[in-house]
């Protein structure tokens, strides 16, 4: 018989991803919890994986919707960048742990765990602290930066673009460090292999890691204008820049600052500078479901930046 998954946030972006993984997959059956005000059920509902209408702040009645679909294992890929978000969070652990049927659960982290002086750090560390008040076994995935943005709009993705370092659509780039920091990429489809293969270990980590390819920025900046035909014009930020929270902005993100305003966008990216100084976004070759799972080949950088040629 196959196990119920339930992936929070499955309607869109990576948790798309996740959910079409999900459906090749034998083993499972695949639900998807998406917020009441956002959806029009019938109008997003799909045979292989139901949308399931929930308000994550009545936890009682997701318990209960958790259970009447024999919901074994939650995946959240909720976007958690606010309280707002983080509340949702934590109520959609309650419920699991109400449910009688949930026993595993994996938090939306998809890059790597924030540390405290990241302003994510409470917001997502909420739901760490309620997971150790339940008794469901849990982990986060740390899968380095996620690599389909340096190919878009021209490979498979679910993502809306976020450009970190190198923007290849404007042929810019404002890279941290000396841009020969070693950094881990993971392609969107490859990050949900590993974890539909993650779903059947007979236990997991609090951190379970996973990665495309260790490289560094300098060597995408090469790919990228060797693709295109063409030299970016380069900015290199050094730590101390990245220490105050700013950042080279490129061209692509005034674009953003509607819905992610500068001082965040520019705070966020300069923490993640700071982190690929740190060797922080570089994922542990040892830890990684990479050798548990050798037969998962990964999709590589030159594949994905390889993407703008002709364009």
């Amino acid at each position: 018989m196959s196990k119920v998954i339930a992936v929070a946030g499955g309607t869109g972006s990576f948790g798309r991803t996740l959910v079409e993984e999900l459906k090749k997959a034998p083993l499972y059956d695949v639900i998807v919890l998406a917020p009441k005000a956002t959806i029009k059920v019938p109008e997003v509902n799909d045979e292989e994986a139901p949308v399931i209408a929930v308000d994550y702040s009545n936890v009682d009645e997701t318990a209960q919707k958790l259970a009447s679909n024999n919901v074994e294992i939650v995946i959240s890929t909720i976007s958690v960048i606010d309280q707002v978000s983080s509340v949702s969070q934590v109520d959609l652990v309650k419920a699991a742990s109400k449910s009688g049927t949930v026993k595993r659960f994996i938090t939306s982290e998809w890059g790597t765990p924030h540390t405290e002086v990241s302003p994510m750090y409470q917001i997502r560390e909420n739901t760490v602290i309620e997971l150790r008040k339940t008794n469901l076994e849990w982990t986060r995935v740390a899968n380095g930066y996620f690599m389909d943005y340096y190919g878009y709009p021209h490979v498979k993705t679910n993502l809306k673009p976020l450009f970190f370092a190198v923007d290849p659509p404007n042929k810019t780039a404002g890279i941290p460090g000396t841009g020969n920091e070693v950094l881990s990429f993971t392609y969107t489809y490859d990050v949900a292999k590993f974890v539909v293969a993650a779903l059947g270990l007979p236990k997991w980590e609090e951190t379970t890691y996973c990665y495309g390819e260790k490289t560094t920025f300098n060597r995408l900046l090469a790919l990228a204008e060797e693709a295109q035909g063409t030299k970016f014009t380069v900015t290199y930020d050094p730590p101390e820049k990245l220490a105050k929270g700013e950042i080279t902005e490129l061209p692509s993100h005034p674009g953003m600052y509607p819905y992610f305003p500068k001082p965040a966008l520019q705070g966020l990216f300069s923490l993640f500078g700071s982190w690929v100084l740190d060797g922080r976004l570089n994922v542990p070759e040892e830890k990684s479901l990479n050798v548990k799972f050798p037969e998962i080949k990964t999709t590589k950088l030159a594949e994905i930046v390889g993407a703008w040629k002709g364009h």
